[in-house]
């Protein structure tokens, strides 16, 4: 398994407290569109995911992230900027 196998199976299970739709989960579900998240769950997340993989995800760059997927790459160049 690679890292960014790693990142994203960690970021799933991360996802599933807050899956109150049970929705599939792929790298392409949006979190505002498909999930359905309101703001302050979208903050709660990126809390979660922050203290999970020990890192700061500035707002600016958490208002880019629309997809699983460009969460997990962005959470692997965070890791890598440390």
């Amino acid at each position: 398994m690679t890292d960014r196998d790693e990142t994203a199976a960690k970021i799933q299970a991360l996802i599933e407290p807050f899956n109150k739709k049970g929705i599939a989960v792929t790298e392409s579900t949006r979190f505002a569109q498909d999930l359905e998240w309101e703001s302050l769950t979208v903050m709660d997340f990126v809390a979660s995911v922050e203290d999970e993989f020990d890192i700061l995800i500035s707002m600016n760059r958490a208002a880019e992230i629309e997809t699983v997927g460009q969460l997990v790459d962005a959470v692997g160049q965070l890791q890598s900027e440390r």
